[in-house]
């Protein structure tokens, strides 16, 4: 609790939901199907009780706090139907309360929408749908192992306005093996005709431990290249802001601020959030932990008082990487005075190179420099430690 008079940082809830109908070739998330839960008694309604258990847990280690955003990952959330979501979003008002204009997200994959589910999310309460799309190519899909087909992402968008969803995102993977340049300028295209005011836009990434490892140790497909990944995001950048949407954060674009996702700057931020849910993270005033990650074993966890795994106390020079790093990311910038005199003489240095402009005692990221975001980071850190 904040003392008083001072005004608390943003309070956010992340409730992750671990299902999925089947696991892309790309993720490493916690998340599991069907076939892998079989026998651990793990289930949807299981679950829905054990976030409405953590909730009271969370409550009383709080406080009296309202919550001024949720947001609800996976997993496929909306594999658990609207009528579960809202008793989500119910669970988290009896325990804390919304604040007035809260904003509440969930994720959703298209193949699992449908108007009724879009009219059932804004009837509970929720404001905003991120779309996992990914792309509008059938062979780049075929590559991620997404099930969809390329033409449901847009619609369930349209469906989501239609309902009355005040914000709506689509999320875009770039330089998968086998994407050109023409595959992408159809993905956009079709985004930019879905009428969304929010995009999200990632390189991919092979990450240890998936299918899609596998695959290119295989030699079956090629390494993403970062050389063309940099020319896409570029692309990408360039197609976004001619039809009005801007940067906010590296991977991020919106139309209007009050399309960014507020949940997500609280993270960057350096905000606090509760997260529920097998394998979520929390983080309160300069503490984090985490929670058991299989959801048979959260469950009987938060039964016994607690689903922590772990929890670190993060130092004074810890946050300060971490609101370095961060910052830097977002359009708003770095204040200099984060940095120390080397780490202001590192900044003018990027300046200098073309990767940051400096205005107003303020550090932002210049295109290049997005695509240099970590190199930069690491400079000005190596340069000012604290």
């Amino acid at each position: 609790m904040a003392h008083s008079g001072v005004v608390p940082p943003p309070f956010g809830i992340y409730v992750h939901v671990p299902f999925c109908a089947a696991r892309c070739g790309y993720c490493d998330f916690n998340t599991y199907t069907a076939s892998e839960l079989d026998g651990s008694g793990a289930s949807p309604d299981g679950w829905l009780a054990a976030v409405r258990s953590e909730l009271e847990i969370a409550a009383a280690a709080v406080g009296e706090r309202a919550v001024d955003t949720v947001f609800v990952g996976g997993g496929t959330p909306s594999l658990i139907g609207a009528e579960r979501l809202g008793e989500v979003l119910g669970a988290v008002r009896d325990a804390f309360g919304l604040a007035p204009g809260a904003e509440v997200t969930t994720e959703s994959n298209p193949e699992s929408t449908s108007p009724e589910f879009f009219a059932g999310l804004v009837a509970a309460g929720f404001t905003r749908v991120s779309l996992g799309m990914q792309s509008a190519a059938p062979h780049v899909l075929r590559v991620l192992d997404r099930r969809h087909t390329p033409g449901r992402a847009v619609e369930a968008a349209r469906e989501a306005r239609a309902a009355g969803l005040a914000h709506v995102n689509l999320d875009l993977i770039y330089a998968t093996p086998g994407e050109t340049d023409d595959d992408l300028r159809a993905s956009l295209d079709a985004v930019l005709d879905a009428g969304v005011d929010h995009v999200s836009a990632y390189a991919l990434i092979v990450e240890d431990g998936t299918a899609l490892a596998r695959r290119v140790a295989r030699g079956e497909l090629p390494a993403p290249d970062d050389d063309v990944a940099a020319a896409r995001y570029e692309l990408i950048d360039d197609r976004l802001s001619a039809a009005g949407l801007g940067w906010y954060e590296v991977s991020n674009w919106a139309s209007a601020p009050e399309a960014q996702c507020r949940h997500n700057l609280g993270y960057w931020l350096d905000g606090d959030w509760w997260g529920l849910g097998p394998g979520a993270h929390s983080h309160l005033a300069g503490s984090r932990w985490w929670n058991v990650k299989h959801p048979a074993r959260y469950a009987a966890a938060v039964a016994e008082g607690s689903a922590e795994a772990g929890r670190e106390e993060l130092t004074d020079p810890e946050r300060h990487t971490e609101r370095v790093m961060l910052r830097l990311r977002l359009r708003s910038g770095l204040p200099l005075d984060l940095l120390d005199a080397p780490g202001r003489a590192a900044a003018d240095r990027a300046a200098a190179d073309g990767l940051l402009e400096l205005d107003g005692g303020v550090a932002v990221l210049t295109r290049r420099g997005r695509l240099l975001a970590d190199g930069v980071v690491h400079a000005l850190l190596a340069a000012a430690p604290v």
